[in-house]
């Protein structure tokens, strides 16, 4: 087994890319990479190679060759990352030799202008949206979203473009367990963002929407290198902190690192911000609706059983019946809907 771990090249043997193509040292180009030609342009097809490759690489995932399978989708996830950055395929490709002719590109778009362009959504549904934002204080990606007008991910792509960045489908990334493992769960769960891995000399790192510049400052002095940022959906990145940052997982090392850095010596407290309710994950929001029910019911019913049982027999003779419930159901629902379900 040991023999055919050492001949194997995962290049030639799971990719199956021809031995004229691969360089004699070192991995083949991005393109060779995810099977394009060269110089390809088209997103779309640039993601599907990724996809399609990605899912048959994990095949062996779970047998002998775990670690070769997930080096190997990393890398691909990389070259996709990359030729998908208009910024970083430019410059890529003219490395590869590619001579770039000036042309007179659209450059970013406001991400509803580039929905319409796209023909997604129509001009009449891109002025609803932004009627249903702004009643709403809601950012145009999240009306569109909950609007239905437009599915998560082609709306998370929108804002990348929108901000100059790239799209990353976090299903189908495997972070970097030591990059994961600098960055504290506390810092990934207020920022709703998640370190990918080091390429290039470059940190990628996962957000939702623009990250603030202190973030950038932080992860700079942490990780010891720049930060690039690709943009994903709000669901994806909290399912992927659930997955990789379960509590108490990677908490432990990050803090302590902190604390050392910083010159204290008692424990730190750390406290997270809580997520919005529009953000969480399906099965989150089943259950915040759930409780929140269980506490209006119980307001109304304790409440309740208190005025008959407590109050006007042995407290106070009122001619109110439920003195108590007047008070405590009115803030058990003020609470539930414009606090707990926020």
């Amino acid at each position: 087994m040991s023999a055919q771990i050492t001949d194997l090249n995962v290049y030639r043997d799971w990719l199956g890319i021809p031995d004229a193509e691969l360089p004699a040292a070192g991995p083949p180009d991005h393109y060779a990479l995810l099977r394009l030609v060269r110089f390809e342009d088209d997103d779309e097809k640039i993601r599907a190679h990724q996809k399609k490759l990605n899912a048959h690489v994990r095949t062996y995932a779970s047998g002998p060759f775990s670690v070769q399978s997930q080096h190997l989708m990393n890398e691909i996830t990389k070259a996709m990352l990359c030729l998908t950055d208009p910024e970083r395929k430019k410059d890529y490709d003219e490395d590869l030799g590619r001579v770039v002719e000036e042309k007179d590109l659209l450059g970013r778009m406001p991400l509803g202008q580039w929905l319409v362009r796209k023909k997604v959504i129509s001009r009449d549904q891109f002025r609803e949206a932004e009627a249903f934002a702004e009643a709403r204080g809601l950012s145009l990606r999240d009306a569109v979203v909950q609007m239905k007008l437009v599915k998560p991910a082609v709306a998370a792509r929108a804002l990348a473009q929108e901000l100059g960045l790239t799209f990353v489908d976090l299903a189908e990334t495997i972070p970097d367990d030591s990059v994961l493992d600098k960055m504290p769960r506390s810092t990934v769960k207020h920022n709703s963002v998640l370190p990918l891995f080091v390429d290039d000399g470059v940190l990628l790192v996962a957000c939702v929407d623009e990250p603030p510049h202190d973030l950038e400052d932080e992860l700079r002095l942490r990780y010891g290198v720049p930060t690039r940022w690709v943009i994903a959906t709000p669901l994806a990145m909290n399912q992927a902190i659930a997955k990789y940052y379960a509590p108490g997982s990677r908490e432990s090392a990050a803090e302590i690192d902190t604390v050392k850095k910083s010159g204290k010596t008692k424990a730190t407290k750390t406290t997270t911000a809580r997520v919005p309710f529009s953000q969480l994950s399906d099965a989150e929001k089943h259950e915040k609706r759930l409780i929140g029910i269980i506490i209006l019911c119980w307001a109304f019913i304790g409440s309740a059983l208190i005025d008959t049982f407590v109050v006007r027999n042995f407290l106070i003779t009122t001619d109110w019946p439920f003195f108590i419930t007047l008070i405590a159901a009115p803030a058990a629902v003020f609470y539930v809907f414009r606090v707990y379900w926020k």
